[in-house]
């Protein structure tokens, strides 16, 4: 009979960690995501245009009279992204740095002292009617004194070189391109991650097919990782709910 009782509740304990993709990941070490096209990393659906032709012809043989063949890539054409499936790459290249310092310091004291040695021929009465050892003259005396001090420093520095290659996701109304790319490297039984993703205006794109993160518009970067290493540094779960909810 115990037995039956305690089955119930065991199963009931083992069901949130069979339900959770976290045990998984702990025997057999983080998975990479498999490769979609468009990647899923802006948080809302971009809008893709429609290309004019979803097939592009192949290459003809080449003519008699002619080193190049029809539907060949052009040798002085703009070989830089920008349709909807071009590839560009994104060079990353954050040096950055903040230092403030913040100090303050207040204080405050303050005194008051009142007496009543006549009134209205009534001091001999209050003095019945008060605690002994009244004294008319000292009848009442404050004091207070506050103090507040506090101080504040962020020291900040972030370095990061790195290189993405992104694609073009979407073609805005006035050319602007929406892209997106993710790179993903596993090294044991840890993955480094590297999201990007934008708009870029096609003039600021070089001849070379790059263009730097400082000329991506609504730029949303991301670098980090998961696995063993990364979970160990994590703070857990519990401690940081505790942290955030504490009142003291």
């Amino acid at each position: 009979m115990r037995l039956r009782t305690l089955a119930p509740l065991a199963l009931i304990a083992l069901a949130p960690l069979a339900a959770c993709s976290t045990v998984k990941e702990a025997v057999r070490g983080p998975q990479l995501s498999q490769v979609g096209y468009p990647a899923a990393l802006m948080p809302n659906d971009q809008v893709v245009m429609p290309m004019a032709s979803s097939r592009l012809p192949g290459p003809q043989p080449a003519s008699a009279n002619s080193l190049w063949r029809t539907g060949a890539r052009a040798f002085f054409n703009d070989q830089r992204a920008s349709r909807v499936g071009d590839i560009l790459t994104v060079q990353i290249d954050i040096d950055d740095s903040a230092k403030t310092t913040n100090a303050t310091s207040s204080s405050r004291t303050s005194g008051m002292k009142a007496g009543v040695p006549h009134l209205l021929g009534l001091e001999s009465t209050l003095g019945k009617i008060l605690p002994s050892g009244f004294d008319p003259a000292n009848a009442i005396e404050t004091n207070s004194t506050n103090s507040n001090a506090g101080a504040g420093q962020v020291n900040r520095s972030e370095k990061i070189s790195l290189t993405v290659a992104a694609v073009v996701t979407g073609v805005l109304p006035n050319g602007n391109m929406m892209i997106q790319g993710t790179q993903e490297v596993r090294t044991n039984t840890d993955v480094r991650s590297l999201t990007v993703a934008g708009i870029v205006r096609p003039e600021d794109i070089s001849s070379a097919n790059t263009i730097k993160h400082t000329q991506i518009a609504e730029a949303r970067i991301s670098y980090g990782g998961r696995g063993d290493i990364s979970r160990v540094q994590k703070t857990p779960a519990g401690q940081s709910l505790l942290e955030r909810f504490s009142p003291f």
